[in-house]
């Protein structure tokens, strides 16, 4: 049920074995059976062998806690049905699960689901290992596509999929370049509105980021029709709730259970979906002045279906990532006063007194820093899946054809092995060669890295930028902001800051 069964049992097909049990009654007694002859005695002996033998192997076939997981060291099922859910609902994330596991049985692990084996890979050298022969596919797009159910992404030809992931990522830039003054703008109207605050004013982070990401989202993705705050207004509710289904719902299957809570799930997502077929339409009758991303997937020989299903992907993951990396970044400089200020140096040395423009983003360095640093601290995204499409090996233990194999980036992006003093927020560790080289290879930067993260630093390095020129950030006394895991990790409660002008 849940996740799992959307993720991995709708979209590769269960098992055929079915759960069952072998009861064996015990004979009357013990020693000789009467009137048996010789002969007869040796038959029911070998019958006897031969029925124990084949009972070992159905149980073995049956049980999961029976079965090696090819030699992977890892959990048995705690229960036959289930397998390891049990154990990631009580510790209360996928994320915290992985590195309990990972602590126990080291960095190549394995669990179950039901009677389907499960491998997570927790550190960076059996990523490495795994991810250059495998990687094909963008695994958090993978899962997100898989929980909503969207299918035509799987499956296809490799050629027809690489066309489609081209003109995915196409079109993301070109929604970037084409909407840069209107984020611009936004960042600013939000900026402004914090310049009105007096000093000791709380700023609720969460509150305000997440409204700036969605309209900086959908005018991007969909154009002017946003411009309306009422729409925008209609598109976060739906959005709230389908993302928090996804989130909790589907990995407890509380959601299945629940007839109330699936029926307004079912409800949002179709709205939601409506109103991504009406963009479409309205796109397509209509000349445009500025090209948004829905103009890409419609120039592209793409289905109405794909349309829909990549309009959805990116406006579901594109608002949550944009609005958890500005939170999570605003959030860090202002607990790191050194850090702030020379983010503000750079700004100011890049751009003088002129305004920030596309061109200008490369030079800002230091600011990738900081957001690299961002997400590697917040583990921004903490798990990514991908399915094992031929037998593979790690670690010298094979992985067999069709295995869901997890990739615990909350826990590598912890790893004191590979990050010198993890748990601190130090932008300066990505002046390293080693340091970036390891982040590209993790999928957050680079030629792998997920193109809706690749909008979020452009926007995210637009509101910095705006920001940091204008206002100083301070941390709420005694305020501690704890971290929630689910997709992408987001604050459990508001996070608050105060600003104050700039002399």
């Amino acid at each position: 049920s849940g996740i799992w069964r959307l993720l991995w049992g709708r979209c590769w097909g269960r098992g055929s074995v079915q759960e069952g049990e072998i009861r064996v009654r015990p004979g009357p007694g013990s020693g000789s059976i009467p009137n048996q002859k010789p002969g007869t005695m040796l038959d029911f002996a070998i019958f006897a062998i031969t029925f124990v033998v084949f009972l070992i192997g159905a149980v073995l076939y049956l049980y999961p806690a029976s079965r090696q997981a090819s030699g992977i060291p890892g959990m048995a099922p705690t229960e036959e049905k289930d397998g390891n859910l049990p154990d990631i609902v009580s510790t209360g994330s996928l994320n915290q699960f992985l590195v309990n596991l990972h602590e126990k049985y080291g960095s190549l692990a394995s669990f179950w689901f039901g009677q389907r084996l499960v491998v997570s890979l927790g550190s960076i050298d059996v990523l490495k290992e795994h991810i250059n022969p495998n990687r094909t596919s963008d695994p958090f797009e993978t899962m997100l596509k898989s929980l909503l159910e969207y299918q035509s992404g799987f499956g296809g030809n490799a050629a027809e999929s690489h066309v489609r992931k081209k003109v995915y990522e196409t079109g993301v830039d070109k929604a970037i370049q084409s909407n840069f003054t209107v984020i611009l703008k936004l960042a600013d109207e939000l900026v402004t509105k914090w310049l009105s605050y007096p000093e000791a004013q709380h700023v609720p982070l969460c509150q305000h980021m997440l409204g700036f990401a969605m309209k900086s989202v959908t005018q991007a993705a969909m154009g002017q029709r946003f411009e309306n705050d009422q729409e925008v207004i209609r598109f976060r509710k739906n959005h709230e709730l389908i993302w928090s289904e996804i989130g909790k719902g589907f990995l407890d299957g509380s959601l299945d259970k629940s007839s109330p809570r699936k029926q307004h799930y079912e409800e949002a997502l179709g709205e939601m979906e409506a109103t991504l077929r009406r963009v479409a339409k309205e796109r397509k009758e209509q000349g445009n002045s500025r090209e948004v991303f829905m103009d890409s997937l419609l120039q592209g020989d793409l289905s109405e279906k794909q349309v829909l299903e990549d309009s959805m992907i990116f406006s579901l993951a594109g608002c949550v990532i944009t609005a958890n990396l500005c939170i999570w970044a605003t959030y860090f400089l202002a607990t790191s006063r050194s850090v702030q200020e020379k983010l503000y140096r750079e700004v100011n040395l890049v751009l003088g007194r002129n305004s920030l423009t596309f061109e200008k983003l490369q030079e800002l360095g230091y600011c990738q820093q900081v957001l690299n640093e961002t997400v590697r601290t917040a583990k921004l995204t903490p798990v990514a899946a991908q399915l094992q499409e031929l037998e593979g090996s790690v670690n010298h233990h094979i992985i067999p054809k069709e295995t869901l194999v997890i990739y615990a980036l909350g826990v590598v992006l912890q790893d004191e092995t590979s990050w010198q003093l993890p748990y601190r927020f130090d932008p300066e560790r990505f002046n390293d060669e080693a340091a970036r080289k390891q982040f590209t290879l993790l999928g957050f930067s680079g030629s792998q890295e997920c193109p809706e993260l690749r909008f979020a630093y452009t926007v995210a390095t637009i509101m910095l930028s705006t920001l940091i020129r204008k206002l100083s950030l301070h941390p709420v006394a005694d305020q501690v902001v704890e971290m929630k895991y689910d997709l992408v990790t987001t604050p459990k409660e508001e996070a608050w800051i105060t600003v104050s002008k700039k002399s």
